[in-house]
């Protein structure tokens, strides 16, 4: 498939145009950390000077994985479905804290090993009942790769939102991400690897051991959709498509957790300039995502030991978002306000 070219959102006259504006608002220069490097990704995102978010959207996308046949989850994969149907009836902490922000949420079905058959609420893009077992051979064809991405090109294109969140809902998809860390990054399958739901000690060590013996299986598997192809989940394919999509129309990429970053490196080894279109909500608990940040050069918004997925992570960092653009907007300037600027 082609993969969609993206733009820089580098524009030199206005890079400097929003500096301005931030450093002439009543405060010391910097002052407002990493609210005011928010502000001004926005800006070039949006290509404005006074860059706006009126609307916000999280989207959840859910999908079961092979992988657990190995063990490498403390639940059972029902658990997926059974989620889909809690964040349907209103119950899920992801649902909580989108009503509190007033933000839209899209729960998306790319890949359940269930049938919910029509259901209002409920975005229905299943490619398949679930990924294989990638310790056994490619968790997708080529085929289900490719029309995975490019449903999730098509559905972040179709979305009318300023910042699109980014969540999922998987049992195994720690496993996945954890994968995909290793053969992106080169990280040591160890320090990708962490306890997702719950595992004790061995169960982290079978996760391990299912990672190692997967990569090895997989070696051969070199380009971005290669690899994600083998190593992947539905719902990760779909975010790497939407993310791409996302990018193309000059929207802001709102990053969640440990499985959503992973998404993302498929995406930038794809298309590097996707990252300039990225937000990171926060630095997950899950071990591993901290290093994934470093590997991209990424800077989150928060630490909050978070590593519950859905989104969660994002729609909390909207406040955050809508700060940023808010003080750029409304708050006053030095002459504006008759205050002294700092002695040269």
């Amino acid at each position: 498939m082609r993969i969609p070219q993206l733009a820089s959102t580098h524009d030199a006259a206005l890079a400097s145009a929003l500096q301005a504006a931030i450093d002439n608002k009543t405060k010391p220069r910097g002052s407002l950390g990493v609210l005011e490097f928010v502000a001004h990704r926005i800006g070039l995102i949006q290509q404005s000077p006074m860059p706006r978010i009126d609307r916000t959207a999280v989207m959840v996308f859910a999908a079961d994985h092979g992988v657990v046949a190995e063990n490498i989850s403390a639940y059972p994969q029902s658990v997926t479905w059974q989620m889909v149907e809690n964040f349907l009836a209103g119950g899920a902490a992801i649902n909580i804290f989108a009503r509190q922000n007033e933000c839209a949420l899209y729960i998306v079905d790319t890949g359940v090993n269930h049938d919910f058959g029509p259901r209002d609420g409920l975005l229905d893009r299943k490619i398949a009942p679930g990924t294989a077992n990638f310790c056994q051979g490619p968790a997708m064809t080529a085929q289900q790769c490719q029309a995975a991405l490019l449903a999730g090109l098509q559905f972040a294109e179709s979305l009318q939102a300023d910042v699109l969140g980014f969540g999922e809902m998987g049992i195994g998809n720690t496993t996945a991400a954890a994968a995909l860390m290793a053969a992106f990054t080169g990280v040591p399958v160890q320090e990708c690897v962490g306890a997702g739901t719950g595992l004790d000690a061995q169960g982290v060590a079978r996760k391990a051991d299912a990672v190692t013996r997967a990569l090895r299986l997989h070696a051969q598997a070199s380009a971005p959709l290669e690899r994600l192809a083998a190593l992947g989940g539905f719902e990760i394919a779909f975010m790497t498509g939407a993310m791409l999509g996302t990018a193309q129309r000059r929207k802001v990429i709102l990053i969640d957790g440990f499985i959503v970053t992973s998404a993302l490196l498929v995406a930038a080894a794809l298309q590097p300039a996707v990252l300039e279109y990225c937000v990171f909500s926060h630095c997950s608990d899950e071990a591993g995502h901290r290093r994934m940040l470093q590997y991209l050069g990424a800077t989150p918004l928060m630490q909050l030991d978070l590593r519950l997925g859905e989104g969660t992570g994002a729609a909390l960092a909207l406040p955050l978002l809508r700060a940023a653009v808010n003080f750029l907007e409304r708050m006053a300037t030095f002459s504006s306000a008759s205050v002294s600027e700092k002695h040269v």
